[in-house]
């Protein structure tokens, strides 16, 4: 007897069981998760409008003209975004304006500068990848012959596409401390990451990741705890809602589950790979 195989069969059961009895949700909580950063800094425009413009024309030299400009596009684009994802209306614009966003706001921070914004703004757009893969139906290829990823290629590389960009979340989190809890923390996550990343034992790494991800989350960025009049509030408050949002795609991993990965010939029967 394989001790470890049954264990793992057996948590495979459990996350089946779950899944399956939030399954009419949990696109629902994935898309609520992955847009809570859009949302939220939204808000933050609308009132923090005087100190964001401030801020933008201070930073730049843009004058108020544009700083405003900069202002009013994040807050309707975002929150705009938000609404349409969340009614699951013109889904493919909605993560358009949201990644606009997410490249203007690299730029205008000079996010580009810090690799640890960066990797989890990359990680953020892969999360939009997701909600884009999961709005899209089922489309045959039109071409035989050729190499493709299942029956819906497009939608399939979205979502290997967005599973790759998460793991950038990952990063940021690994620390190179020796401590057992942090050795522990780097070695599971990064080992997750990687089988959600290839495709393999998807739904259950995912579902683990969701977990150790919330945990992390609420221990290190409890924005709640600190005074108003602190800047780290607004730090941390930034930091949870975005790694709400990559436990949003993650939710939405789980929802989807791995894409097929199909050969096909028209001469022979294609070889099929698939990992579950």
């Amino acid at each position: 007897m394989n001790i470890p195989n049954e264990y793992v069969s057996q948590a495979e059961d459990i996350a089946d069981t779950v899944i399956r009895k939030l399954k009419y949700i949990l696109p629902t909580l994935a898309r609520l998760c992955l847009i809570s950063t859009f949302l939220e800094d939204g808000l933050r425009m609308w009132f923090q409008w005087t100190e964001q413009r401030e801020y933008m024309d201070m930073s730049w030299g843009c004058g108020k003209f544009l700083a405003t400009v900069f202002v009013f596009i994040n807050l309707v684009f975002q929150l705009g975004g938000c609404v349409l994802v969340i009614i699951q209306y013109r889904v493919n614009i909605a993560c358009g304006v949201l990644f606009f966003i997410v490249v203007l706001q690299t730029i205008a921070y000079k996010i580009y500068g810090d690799l640890q914004f960066l990797f989890r703004n990359l990680a953020l757009i892969g999360a939009l990848l997701l909600v884009l893969s999961e709005s899209r139906g089922e489309a045959k290829s039109l071409f035989a012959g050729v190499p493709s990823l299942g029956d819906n290629k497009p939608k399939n590389y979205l979502q290997l596409t967005g599973r790759i960009l998460l793991a950038f979340m990952f990063v940021t989190l690994i620390r190179f401390e020796l401590s057992f809890f942090q050795v522990v923390q780097d070695l599971l996550g990064s080992a997750l990451m990687v089988l959600v990343t290839v495709g393999y034992k998807t739904k259950l790494s995912a579902l683990i990741l969701v977990l150790l991800l919330t945990t992390l989350n609420l221990y290190h960025n409890a924005w709640w705890s600190i005074p108003d009049y602190k800047p780290l509030r607004d730090f941390l408050k930034y930091d949870f809602f975005q790694t709400l949002s990559v436990i949003g795609g993650l939710l939405m991993i789980v929802y989807l589950g791995p894409a097929a990965f199909r050969w096909t010939n028209t001469k022979r029967s294609g070889r099929l790979v698939t990992f579950q």
